[in-house]
């Protein structure tokens, strides 16, 4: 198991940018070996037999036709836009 000390906690936060105060830095370090530990623990369970899931449940995903089921609403889509042109929404430019 590695053992974390205040020093490496300090470089971490000095890293990732965070202000940590000195007296947080020993109780951080315990609760850093804390997660580091109960890791270790899940690397000793055997999953070799295992199949890899993307959720507990199995279930499967319904399939449906892929076909267009509306359109031809480009009209009335543009209607409602404060400026449109050749058939697409007009922005003003940004970048000039």
């Amino acid at each position: 198991m590695s053992d974390i000390d205040k020093a490496t906690v300090a470089k971490i936060a000095r890293l990732a940018r965070i202000k940590i105060e000195e007296d947080k830095l020993e109780p951080l370090a315990g609760e850093l070996n804390n997660i580091l530990g109960w890791v270790e623990q899940l690397d000793e369970v055997n999953t070799d037999d295992i199949e890899p899931m993307s959720s507990v449940v199995d279930a499967k995903l319904r399939w449906r036709q892929d076909e267009v089921t509306d359109g031809d609403k480009q009209a009335s889509v543009l209607k409602n836009a404060p400026n449109a042109e050749y058939g697409f929404f007009a922005v003003p430019k940004v970048i000039e």
